[in-house]
């Protein structure tokens, strides 16, 4: 069975975007930030997307090794996307490229048999889409990279849910710029 993992960049108070989507209060990763994003990216064998994360990305990774200054981990990042199987989930869209499948159909019932099978982890982007995997009791692990902002309001990384959920810190990092990496391991509490 395959492991769902749920990480992105947030605010201190828990918005991965301020309103109308702007996500200029994270400004560029550092360097060591970066790395760690990429290696994340180099441990999973597939990505899940939801269209508003799909196009943020799809818009600048295909070629974001031939932008003018690129460094060898931006270089090696958007080889990597490109390589990595991508499923995207999105009622409005009519079609994706860049070694991706496009799902408008039933988003749980498609993450959730993508977990049944075997393979390296997978891993979720997107708010709307990873807070329905939330919901659903999908995600296995929460990877969250705070930045010491606050934004009072917007799109937050952590959804609503039906019920509770234990979580075990499995590791934490500091990052330059105050920036704190914590990845949790996710147990519902009829497995707590």
């Amino acid at each position: 069975m395959r492991r769902l993992i749920y990480g992105m960049n947030l605010t201190l108070d828990g918005y991965i975007a301020a309103a109308g989507d702007d996500i200029g209060w994270s400004g560029p990763p550092g360097p060591e930030l970066f790395q760690f994003w990429l290696d994340l990216e180099k441990a999973c064998g597939l990505a899940l997307y939801g269209r508003k994360l799909w196009e943020t990305m799809s818009s600048y990774w295909p070629t974001g090794d031939q932008q003018p200054g690129a460094t060898p981990a931006e270089i090696e990042f958007a080889r990597t996307w490109r390589d990595t199987p991508k499923v995207v989930f999105s009622s409005t869209l009519d079609k994706v490229d860049w070694n991706s499948r496009l799902v408008t159909g039933d988003a749980v019932a498609e993450i959730s048999r993508l977990k049944a099978e075997d393979g390296d982890p997978m891993h979720i982007g997107g708010a709307t889409l990873a807070g329905a995997a939330m919901r659903a009791g999908l995600v296995d692990e929460y990877v969250v990279v705070t930045h010491p902002v606050l934004i009072g309001g917007g799109t937050p990384f952590f959804a609503a849910l039906d019920d509770w959920v234990n979580l075990t810190l499995l590791e934490t990092r500091t990052f330059p710029g105050g920036v704190v990496m914590a990845r949790y391991e996710s147990k519902r509490p009829d497995e707590a």
